[in-house]
């Protein structure tokens, strides 16, 4: 390390290391996300952070990043405690995060990116030849001299992206860099090309927080191993080479929250519906050799009615788009899906919710709700014709057929006529899945399982369906998950907590780089076999003493 101020060690000319986070507090309405978290990064080294989905690692990085201020706690950076005021004060001082969804422009170029808040000016104009010839420069010191910068981010692939955000790190001198999951999106060879990077930038004094999923990355690049579960700091400093991987999975799944899930009808709890069934019923979803180049390939699976499959797997594995596609919202270069044993046009969402589909998606606020609107008006969007005619809309029909719903979910409170981003995240869900709860055919709330088959959805697809929900909360959507599923509805649901998976499905698909690598009964499966599953069977490789 022969960056200025420090030393050979990785600590700052004082002797301090580069940042050091001790008791780090911080709390939302209704949770607890930080709770004493300790971190010590030395300059030059590569720390990675590991944790399960909910231990905290998104908020310690926006704490570090100037985007949430801790209640309590210190950060110290060079020896000397700091608080920032906001992103641009951290970044001013020399911290610097890439986000797992980047923050670049598509419609900029690369230069433009890479000096984006800080451009090069003179009297008010943009000096842009000077910042093409410095973004060339950032480019090189990073072995990517070849990215053209007069190129629109839009049209780069992936991991040329990642560069470019790296770019735009440096060009404000971080000494810092915090990496979200940063081969989510890689190819195998895109990955060694970024450790090249990474290599290249600690060589030089640069420090690097990685945050991962996946431990034989962690063992090629980190240096020591920081373990957050539930908010708390569970393991520190721990070597990334040589700690034993059933430790490091022991340390991220021991947990003190509590998974209330509600009990299997009909079956032992944790029995598996397949298990029971001494005549199973028919499929009522059929996915057959599923692919779309890049995201996921060749996965077939079924759910029966009344069922609910979850599928696990780390988040860039295919899950979402899987659950696009099969929805109509993607288009699959091959294969095909059937509901009630018939073929559904493939890209066509139409036809999938005529035929009985529904989707959750993973971002409610962006992806299925209109903020602004009424709750009745949300709850009835995928029905929305049959409360038009002659270009007036019945809004005492759609109000009284969203109260019923909000009755049969418990939706607190239950006054529809409210703005919909007026309600927590637990209750915003559940509007999104009382949507599916009204007939397509009809004005009323659809009477699966009442009459023996559902008149309406008669399957729902779930994306990481609790996100952003609070403990609480969470019990409830549970229970109205798996009425759902009592009165007939199939539920096929995707979710990055595999305790969710296990505690909530009947069955378990567990898919990793785009593949399905195991399927059984929830009953068979714990959540380290699963986890090992997801992060490249290493558990299955025997560790030496």
């Amino acid at each position: 390390m022969t960056e200025a101020g420090m030393t050979e060690a990785g600590v700052t000319a004082g002797g301090e290391p580069l940042l050091r986070l001790t008791g780090i507090v911080k709390t939302f309405p209704g949770v607890r996300a930080l709770d004493g978290v300790e971190l010590e990064v030395l300059a030059g080294e590569v720390h990675c952070l590991l944790g399960q989905n909910g231990a905290g690692k998104s908020t310690l990085i926006k704490v570090l990043a100037g985007v949430h201020r801790p209640d309590s706690g210190s950060l110290l950076w060079h020896g000397e405690e700091v608080s920032f005021s906001g992103p641009q004060a951290a970044t001013k001082a020399g911290i610097a995060t890439i986000y797992q969804e980047l923050d670049l422009v598509d419609d900029l170029t690369v230069a433009e990116n890479i000096f984006l808040g800080h451009e090069q000016a003179a009297a008010g104009f943009v000096r842009r030849g000077r910042m093409r010839a410095e973004a060339t420069a950032v480019l090189r010191r990073l072995g990517h001299g070849d990215i053209p910068v007069n190129r629109k981010v839009g049209r780069l692939p992936a991991a040329a992206k990642q560069i470019v955000s790296m770019g735009r790190a440096l060009s404000h001198d971080a000494q810092l860099l915090v990496m979200d999951e940063p081969s989510a999106v890689l190819a195998h060879d895109e990955v060694a090309n970024l450790f090249r990077v990474i290599r290249e930038l600690t060589s030089r004094g640069i420090a690097v927080v990685y945050i991962s999923h996946r431990l034989e990355e962690i063992r090629e690049i980190g240096d020591r191993v920081t373990v957050l579960k539930d908010g708390r700091t569970s393991a520190v400093n721990l070597p990334a080479r040589t700690t034993r991987t059933d430790d490091l999975v022991t340390r991220m799944t021991g947990r003190s929250i509590e998974y209330v899930f509600p009990e299997r009808a009909g079956r032992p709890e944790g029995e598996s519906a397949e298990r029971t069934d001494a005549n199973p019923s028919p499929a009522l979803l059929e996915v057959v050799g599923l692919t779309r180049p890049g995201e996921f390939a060749d996965v077939s699976l079924s759910v029966r009615a009344g069922e609910i499959v979850g599928i696990a797997g780390l988040v860039g594995s295919g899950r979402s788009e899987l659950l696009e596609t099969i929805y109509g919202a993607r288009k699959p270069h091959s294969g095909e899906v059937r509901l009630d044993g018939r073929r559904l046009a493939p890209g066509r969402v139409s036809s999938a919710v005529r035929a009985g589909l529904g989707l959750a998606p993973e971002e409610r606020k962006s992806q299925a709700l209109i903020l602004e609107d009424r709750i009745y008006r949300n709850v009835t969007l995928a029905t929305f014709a049959r409360y038009a005619s002659a270009g007036f809309t019945r809004a005492a029909a759609e109000r009284a057929a969203a109260a019923e719903i909000a009755d049969r979910l418990a939706l607190h409170p239950r006054a529809v006529g409210r703005p919909v981003k007026t309600l927590s995240g637990g209750n915003q869900q559940k509007v999104v899945l009382g949507r599916w709860l009204l007939d397509p055919s009809t004005s009323t709330p659809s009477q699966a399982g009442r009459s023996g088959k559902s008149t309406g959805t008669r399957l729902l697809l779930l994306d990481e369906p609790t996100r952003g929900v609070d403990v609480g909360a969470r019990a409830d959507l549970y229970r109205v998950i798996r009425r759902m599923a009592e009165n007939g509805m199939g539920v096929l649901m995707v979710s990055s907590e595999v305790p969710e998976v296990l505690g909530l499905a009947d069955r378990v698909i567990v898919m990793r780089e785009g593949r399905v690598v195991r399927e059984a009964p929830a009953g068979e499966l714990d959540e380290e076999t699963v986890l090992d599953l997801v992060m490249a069977g290493s558990l299955l490789e025997v560790d030496s003493p």
